[in-house]
């Protein structure tokens, strides 16, 4: 069909846009465009499609949500393979009803769909115990320029035969190939879950907490931190597992906290446990609305700038007061939501695109000195059509442009849009 405007990619209406029904079709939309030297812009859901930069053209997008079955469950096995355009949400319901699940946190899983989570490495505070998505895709098949179907890795865990292209197409953004389909590792459904929230009294404090929980022989399977619009900072833990284990970890993360050395400790507010007379364990809780906090970033009428930040989480505090310094002389006002591993995103709001600009430059010229880097994925149209919205990528820059020279010569998919307008 045409394209119409809401099929927009920042601004760029494109053409047509096909709705492939197997790889096959997807694989002859890739060899008609690169015979006839047009541009190809995958998608899937649609929610992360503002993320990278503007592209330079469009011709066609390949939509690939008619592509949605779960094609083999293996669930003695603990792996299962789905088609790209099956969303987060019906996969995991699907899992389920074996006591399954993919052991992530993706923002927006009931329109994100498999393949889009994978082509941006959509990862939250789950990849402390479980790793990203990137070390849970086993497999993937996926339509190469040329239009040839190409297949690497395998159903079974312990496969390791072959170059290991699930790794270089998670997060590539749809630069080297159309994904169609995919294969991860599962985990089982926990028995358990228990959440909990602590209120710290400054981002020092909390900094001494999260190093602590990492050093201990604590093991959550997720933990973020959250600084809020009023500078409100906490910290969240999630466990899983079997009811007498979870009482354990409580009560050694309760012990924990309360040790942390600092004027300040005494203030950390602890949540209030729940034991009945005569039982050992506390009421096991979950608290789902605490991890969709990433989400809660982009619910927003201000002008902002949603960007994605990875550090050392070693230096949180050092990070932390730069943000704050920057956004204080720019009369800004800032969020953050990072999960254990540094990894996370940042919300700036300010009175209008200029001064989001100029405090983007400015964390990212002081943020150099640090081993962190800053992109920008919620991004007005007049900052975007001025910078590059990932970043200085340094001396890795070389080496993607070759490896997409190799994959896509023609420059058939998602021209201009990822790392240095690759």
């Amino acid at each position: 069909r045409a394209g119409e405007p809401q099929d927009a990619v920042d601004w760029v209406i494109p053409r047509v846009v096909a709705l492939p029904g197997n790889a096959e079709e997807v694989a002859a939309i890739l060899r008609m465009a690169r015979d006839t030297n047009l541009r190809v812009l995958p998608r899937g859901g649609g929610t992360k499609l503002g993320w990278g930069n503007r592209p330079e053209h469009v011709d066609i997008v390949i939509d690939i949500r008619r592509m949605n079955a779960i094609v083999e469950h293996a669930w003695g096995d603990m792996t299962a393979t789905v088609q790209a355009g099956c969303t987060v949400a019906e996969f995991q319901t699907r899992l389920a009803e074996h006591g399954q699940r993919l052991a992530i946190d993706a923002l927006w899983p009931k329109r994100a769909t498999i393949g889009g989570i994978v082509a941006t490495n959509d990862s939250g505070a789950f990849r402390v115990r479980y790793g990203s998505l990137r070390d849970q895709v086993i497999g993937i098949t996926i339509a190469l320029a040329d239009g040839t179907l190409a297949k690497s890795g395998g159903k079974v865990v312990k496969n390791v035969a072959g170059y290991d292209l699930p790794k270089l197409m998670t997060g590539a953004l749809g630069t080297l190939g159309v994904i169609v389909e995919a294969t991860f590792r599962l985990y089982p459904l926990p028995l358990a879950i228990h959440d909990e929230s602590f209120m710290m009294p400054d981002i020092a404090t909390a900094h001494r907490v999260l190093l602590a929980i990492q050093d201990s022989t604590l093991a959550p399977a997720a933990v973020q931190l959250r600084i809020m619009a009023d500078h409100a900072t906490l910290i969240d833990l999630r466990f899983e597992g079997v009811e007498a284990a979870l009482v354990a970890q409580q009560h050694q993360l309760a012990e924990l906290v309360r040790s942390t050395r600092g004027h300040n400790s005494d203030q950390i507010t602890m949540p209030a446990y729940n034991e009945p007379a005569g039982v050992a364990q506390p009421t096991i809780r979950a608290t789902n609305a605490i991890w969709q906090a990433r989400e809660a970033l982009w619910d927003s009428t201000n002008n902002s700038l949603i960007t994605k930040i990875s550090l050392l989480i070693s230096d949180l505090a050092k990070v932390t007061a730069l943000i704050e310094r920057v956004c204080t002389k720019l009369r800004m006002e800032w969020q953050l939501v990072l999960n254990a591993q540094g990894v996370g995103m940042l919300r700036i709001d300010g009175a209008n695109d200029e001064a989001l600009l100029a405090g983007l430059i400015a964390i990212r010229q002081e943020l150099a000195s640090f081993d962190a880097s800053l992109s920008a994925l919620g991004c007005p149209p007049t900052i975007k059509s001025r910078i590059d919205v990932w970043g200085d990528p340094g001396d890795a820059l070389g080496l993607m442009r070759r490896v997409k020279e190799r994959f896509d010569p023609t420059r058939v998919l998602n021209a201009g849009r990822f790392v240095g307008k690759i």
